[in-house]
């Protein structure tokens, strides 16, 4: 898909197929969790989130239950309960 997306854009794809890729974005942006080692770079405190957590938290964007949440909330946050309380912040904001 990122091909197609890199030559025709997003506007081409299908709605099952910007759906995949709203969800990729979202599970990147999830995966960038807020490490201890990057405080210095970010400003940000790190966290340990376990295991069991990241595997329900992806699963949940995967299933769609986050489709809703801007994906800005994802950026940076521990786990799930952090995303929850970013998009908080975010709607607050509008």
């Amino acid at each position: 898909l990122q091909d197609i997306i890199a030559i025709l854009g997003v506007d081409e794809l299908s709605e099952e197929d910007k759906t995949i890729v709203s969800r990729a974005r979202r599970i990147q942006r999830f995966l960038s969790q807020n490490t201890y080692v990057a405080k210095q770079f970010t400003g940000i405190e790190g966290s340990t989130v376990p295991l069991d957590e990241t595997i329900d938290g992806f699963t949940k964007i995967c299933d769609g239950d986050y489709d809703h949440v801007a994906e800005q909330a994802f950026f940076m946050c521990g786990g799930l309960e952090d995303v929850d309380a970013k998009w908080a912040e975010i709607q607050k904001s509008f």
